[in-house]
Order: C-alpha cells, then sequence, then structure tokens
C-alpha cells in the first residue's frame, strides 16, 4: 500500500533564470537519516538544504532522486522531505522532487502529494522492471504530467532504469510537446541525443553526470543536478558561471580540476555512500546509509576526504 500524504500550501517558486527553469546549478540532495537509519531526520534534512543554498552556491535541489535514496524511502518520508526542504529554503531556490516509480498509478499518486508539500517541479524517471516499449514510457510520462500543475523534468539514465529504457531522441521530441515538459537530466551518456534534443527541441538539458556538465554545456545545456555539489557546490558552479561568462578557459580548469573528485564520488562505491562518508566525517548532517547499500569504511572514508582536501585546496576562488 502507496503511504502518500499531502500538506497544503506549496511553497512560492522561485524566479527562473532564462533558458534555466530549474536553476543552473542543482544539488543531487541526499536524504539524512537518524542514526539508526530508521527514520527522516527533518532536522538535519532542513540544515543540509539551507547549507547547500546558502554556502554551497546551489540555486536548485533535487530531492529524493538516485543520490536521495529514493528506492528505499516511503512515500510519506518524501512528501516530508518535500515540505522541510521547501521550508528550510522559501523562494531562494527550486524545489524539485523525485516522483518516478515503476507504476504509473502509483506515480501519479506521489506527484500530487509532492505537489502538496510545496514541490516546486517534478523529476520523473523513466518506468523501469516492466520493459515498457517508447510508446509505452511516453504515456507514462504524459500521464504524469497531466496529473499536476508543476514543471516536469524527464529523467532519462538507462544505467539505473534498465536497457530499452533510454528515452530516444523521437519520444523526447514528442514529449516536448507537452506545455509542463520543460527539460531533461541526461544521464544517457549520449552527446548526440542531447545534441539534437537542443538542436530540435525547447526543452532544458541539465547534466545528469558530473564529467558532462562542461561538454553538455558546450551543447547549450541549462546547468547540472550534481552529486559532487553535496561535497563542492561552490566549485560546481564556478564550472557553470566562468562558462556563462565567455570564459571557456577558465570553466575547462575548473571542471578539470574537479574530475579527481567526480571519479572518487562515482567508481568506487555509488555517490550517495561517497558523499554521506564525507558528510559524516565533516560533521554534517546525512546519517547512514540504507540497505541493501553498505556504508564506506574508514580506510574509504579517509581516501575520499584527502580527494575532496586536495580539489578544494587547489580551487580558483
Amino acid at each position: 500500500m502507496h503511504d502518500a500524504t499531502t500538506t497544503p500550501a506549496p511553497a512560492p517558486a522561485p524566479v527562473a533564470a532564462p533558458g534555466a527553469p530549474f536553476g543552473r546549478c542543482a544539488a543531487a540532495m541526499i536524504t539524512p537519516f537518524s542514526a539508526d537509519g530508521g527514520t527522516l531526520d527533518r532536522a538535519g534534512a532542513r540544515r543540509l538544504a539551507a547549507h547547500l543554498v546558502d554556502r554551497g552556491g546551489c540555486d536548485a535541489l533535487v530531492v529524493s532522486g538516485t543520490t536521495g535514496e529514493s528506492p528505499t524511502t516511503t512515500d510519506a518520508e518524501k512528501t516530508a522531505l518535500v515540505a522541510t526542504v521547501a521550508e528550510a529554503v522559501g523562494d531562494r531556490a527550486a524545489v524539485v522532487a523525485g516522483v518516478g516509480t515503476a507504476d504509473t498509478a502509483h506515480t501519479v499518486a506521489l506527484a500530487r502529494a509532492t505537489r502538496g508539500a510545496g514541490a516546486h517541479g517534478l523529476l520523473v524517471a523513466t518506468p523501469y522492471y516492466s520493459r515498457p516499449t517508447q510508446e509505452a514510457i511516453v504515456h507514462h510520462l504524459r500521464t504524469v504530467a497531466d496529473a499536476t500543475d508543476l514543471p516536469v523534468m524527464l529523467y532519462d539514465n538507462p544505467a539505473r532504469t534498465g536497457e530499452g529504457t533510454a528515452l530516444t531522441a523521437d519520444s523526447l521530441r514528442a514529449l516536448a510537446e507537452h506545455p509542463r515538459i520543460v527539460a531533461v537530466k541526461d544521464c544517457s551518456g549520449d552527446l548526440l541525443k542531447a545534441g539534437l534534443v537542443l538542436r530540435e527541441t525547447g526543452l532544458a538539458v541539465y547534466a545528469g553526470s558530473d564529467e558532462l556538465t562542461l561538454p553538455l554545456l558546450a551543447l547549450g545545456a541549462a546547468g547540472c543536478v550534481s552529486t559532487a555539489a553535496n561535497v563542492a557546490g561552490p566549485q560546481v558552479r564556478g564550472v557553470i558561471d566562468a562558462f556563462a561568462a565567455g570564459d571557456t578557459e577558465g570553466a575547462a580548469r575548473r571542471h578539470l580540476a574537479l574530475l579527481p573528485l567526480v571519479d572518487a564520488l562515482m567508481n568506487e562505491v555509488p555517490g550517495t555512500v561517497a558523499v554521506k562518508a564525507l558528510f559524516r566525517a565533516a560533521g554534517l548532517p546525512g546519517g547512514p546509509v540504507r540497505g541493501p547499500l553498505l556504508p564506506a569504511g574508514e580506510e574509504l572514508t579517509a581516501r575520499l576526504a584527502e580527494v575532496l582536501t586536495d580539489v578544494l585546496g587547489g580551487a580558483e576562488e
């Protein structure tokens, strides 16, 4: 049984930058849990959201995504997290709620619940496990977009949702015709497809893989949804700001300087595990990961901290 709940009065929507309906530097925020992992740490989520916006350079927060451990949180936790984060940041940042599931009716219910909790937008992954056709995927995503008045960011991440679920360029062209489908978080790694979408539709493209932020910006992307922004938000934002200012050489230097951290965050363990290990070492809220994930050991945590220190110490002001 799905335990979606609602709360009234959505938060005021922040003013979007031209061509960037969900900001330019969005953190794929972790979900803080209590020390035993059993409950949502709302106080920690409030503190972390304010930290990412006020000190981390983020103008958007994506909650209940992959980095937010959405497969292991209940609908009630997801809506409570949205309400908490929206209250913490007000109109200083967009709050985008991940609502993707393998069940269309469930996704619709969750979209409506998070809208009631104060989300400014929805992140909707392609449905997984059932292996729907492209026609069925498009129908699913349109149905979710029809369910609320919120703008929608599609989530194209076939490495997570399974073979055959990558959105094709034709599907993205069709979905772009929906008035509330305004963006795509691209984790496909397909630069040709991203370029065609940017050339032929009005969709805002957001890099969903940190190593592709600058390449996609060069094609005209709006910004990124970044795991690294949890721990290096100003540095991630620096790449985007330098590129926007026309300083392509500076953007490249900043991007290359971040890559050792991106490599460390994503290639040894899932990004969630790495970020929570770094937060634990720094005394920031996060708590443990939930199973089936396992926490990082002391050796890995020390190695991650060393890489992060090197990257932050070498970053340009």
